[in-house]
């Protein structure tokens, strides 16, 4: 002892465990000595600084990729090919993500980890802009192209936060007619060819996903056609190893039931019938699987004919994997807790008393939930001049929501803060991707937008105007090709119907006219003059194709100033109308329909919906892109036409009802001549060639 107590207090690592998890572990022979203490000390400093520093300061430290612009502009592959982009770890440390929030897949694409938003939850958030169509042409009027223009011109020459966040492309337009949907020019995200194809294998987990609920459904029709109610009780809940008992989910659908026992053996025999039979109608089964390919073939098919299924076969069909309702959950999903809830509630088919089947009916919501854990998680990217790009989900707008996630979005305007942008694109046209964005998206985020960028071509007015018919794979015809002010003076009153259905949510619109060359300086001012007679924010040509982000500093600082001033924002109608009234609001207010004429089916389907509880969700009208009306060969902007209902489907793990208008299909099918002929892999260099 050499203290006047007797005692002295001393220490040291507990060597054995701490070798299981410490790096690395330095002998001290002699002790801590004021030496070590005063490093120690002086490194706590500075990690506090770092930390206060990231705190306070939260502008970002990026670094542009410089472009070389050439001119003619080459194809889309060769610009993207001519960029060597950052590694992925540089760019999410120059955006202010940590080391441990990042999961790279490769040295160029990542996945986010959602744990962002809770360590960001006190930053306030940036400025949230929506970027919308007018009607389009086959070939589309370029706003993914705007969309990664405008941000490339908020962060990398206004030297602003700015993000934007897209959804990731199907393989069905990849390998069809459209192609990809990077972007194009000068405004791409990068590297192309892994935007567009399997990325960071979302939508292969989400298929998977679909097709495991749709195997467990049909499996269970089988099952309890096939067997007595003990012997199907019996193989539910088997004995193992002794032990018999429900499983989490099994206990779950035992309260729906309103069964208040948790041990196998104390139900009754009515009550182990009741637990184990679903006794799903097989004529009302509505779960599709899917495939991201465009297979025109699997629109109707008969399932079950092996004689090892007994008979029970039944006719389907299958959808693009885009179309699964997983894909509107995960782009609406606000959180982990959020998703499950979502998953289990799904709609999969009706019992033959006509009552809603769901995923956890089924036992299955755990099961898709641990396929998509890693699918919830957002993709980074980054912009040719090297600014930030959030991928994830990729719901189609004529036939769901159309918008990238919600996460997404929300981990955008975390990072991007307070001075920042977070840019985003809505699918097709404002009549459905706009709308379904304000009145689905944003109703459930909480996040609503400040601006919205309404983007239109000359020839695509010239197409609204009259002009012949614009048909992919094939030359424009002359009127495209040549000034026709009296085709583009026709068409205008389609850009008014959109600019007019952004005011009626309040919102300032910024109408960006996507150039073309072959656009003259009279048909431009034309337009310009006319949004702006219409009650346009502003009217700007965007050059962005051509020259990247420099060639939408006009559109930028046109956002800028509507972003900045105050809005009246409102929803298009109120939850608590019927359906019938929401789906009329929406039919007149943005297509300009004067009637709405409904088959007895769509009807009928409406009162049951509303009957079941589901009447106050959001509408999710499935419509043509191709036209305001229900009919694709009708162009303009007529009104007063009957818009016809022929069917009302459920979403009720989304949470929206889906009203079809026209034949709308779920499962695109292959061109004559389609892009599979252009697609080829270079086994000399390794390169994909063909990709557009």
């Amino acid at each position: 002892p050499t203290k006047k107590s007797g005692q002295r207090l001393v220490g040291d690592v507990a060597y054995e465990e701490a070798s299981q998890v410490a790096s690395y572990i330095t002998p001290v022979p002699g002790g801590v000595g004021p030496m070590t203490v005063a490093m120690l000390m002086k490194n706590t400093v500075q990690s506090a600084r770092k930390a206060a520093d990231r705190l306070i300061n939260t502008k970002w430290n990026l670094r542009p990729l410089p472009l070389r612009l050439q001119k003619p502009v080459p194809r889309d592959i060769d610009i993207a090919r001519s960029q060597e982009p950052k590694n992925i770890l540089q760019l999410a440390e120059e955006i202010g993500i940590y080391s441990g929030e990042i999961s790279p897949y490769g040295s160029k694409k990542a996945k986010i980890s959602l744990s962002v938003l809770n360590r960001l939850q006190n930053q306030k958030n940036a400025k949230y802009v929506a970027v919308v169509g007018i009607t389009p042409t086959p070939l589309g009027e370029g706003k993914s192209t705007t969309s990664v223009g405008l941000a490339q011109a908020l962060s990398v020459h206004k030297q602003l936060n700015a993000f934007v966040t897209l959804r990731q492309p199907s393989q069905g337009p990849t390998f069809g007619i459209k192609g990809g949907a990077a972007g194009g020019g000068y405004s791409q995200v990068i590297p192309m060819e892994e935007f567009n194809l399997h990325l960071t294998g979302d939508l292969h987990a989400l298929t998977a996903a679909n097709n495991l609920l749709a195997a467990q459904l049909d499996t269970r029709i089988f099952h309890e056609a096939t067997q007595q109610d003990e012997a199907l009780f019996n193989r539910l809940v088997p004995t193992i190893k002794g032990t018999r008992k429900f499983s989490k989910i099994q206990l779950r659908r035992l309260q729906k039931l309103g069964i208040n026992k948790t041990d196998p053996g104390e139900l009754t025999d009515e009550e182990k019938s009741r637990f184990a039979r679903l006794d799903i109608d097989p004529h009302r089964v509505i779960w599709k699987r899917v495939v991201d390919i465009n297979d025109r073939y699997l629109r109707k098919i008969t399932i079950g004919q092996s004689p090892t299924e007994k008979g029970l076969t039944r006719e389907t069909s299958f959808s693009i994997a885009v179309a699964s309702e997983l894909m509107a959950i995960l782009a609406l999903a606000k959180d982990a807790k959020d998703f499950k809830e979502r998953i289990a509630s799904v709609v999969v088919a009706f019992d033959k008393k006509g009552q809603p089947v769901t995923a956890d009916d089924l036992g299955v919501t755990g099961a898709i939930l641990v396929l998509l854990k890693d699918a919830m998680e957002p993709n980074l990217m980054q912009t040719l001049e090297g600014s930030p790009v959030l991928v994830h989900a990729g719901p189609f707008a004529n036939i769901a929501h159309g918008c990238s996630s919600i996460l997404a979005d929300k981990i955008a305007l975390k990072l991007a803060g307070e001075n920042g942008y977070v840019i985003t694109e809505a699918g097709f046209g404002s009549d459905i991707g706009m709308e379904k964005l304000l009145n689905i998206k944003c109703r459930t985020s909480g996040d609503l937008p400040d601006c919205i960028v309404l983007i239109t071509s000359i020839r695509a007015l010239k197409m609204h105007g009259g002009g012949p018919a614009v048909i992919p794979g094939t030359p424009l015809k002359p009127e495209y090709l040549q000034e026709n002010l009296e085709l583009v003076k026709k068409g205008l009153p389609n850009l008014i119907k959109h600019i007019s259905n952004g005011k009626k949510f309040g919102l300032p619109v910024v109408v960006s006219v996507n150039h073309f060359e072959s656009d003259t300086e009279a048909e431009i001012k034309l337009v310009q003059q006319a949004a702006l007679d219409n009650g346009a924010f502003d009217a700007v040509v965007s050059t962005h194709w051509l020259e990247g982000g420099a060639g939408a500093l006009k559109l930028a600082d046109a956002v800028i100033a509507a972003s900045n001033q105050s809005n009246n924002f409102k929803f298009l109608y109120d939850l608590n109308l019927p359906l019938n009234e929401k789906i009329t609001i929406i039919a007149k207010e943005m297509y300009g329909a004067g009637s709405i004429e409904y088959t007895p089916e769509a009807k009928e389907k409406l009162k049951v919906y509303e009957e079941s509880g589901y009447g106050k969700l959001p509408i999710c009208m499935a419509k043509t892109s191709a036209s305001l009306t229900g009919d694709p060969n009708v162009k303009g902007a007529p009104t007063g036409f009957i818009l016809k209902i022929n069917d009302v489907d459920l979403a009720a793990g989304a949470g929206f009802i889906i009203p079809v208008i026209g034949e709308i299909s779920t499962m695109p099918g292959l061109p004559t001549r389609p892009a599979i002929y252009d697609i080829d892999l270079n086994t000399d260099t390794g390169e994909i060639e063909g990709l557009f």
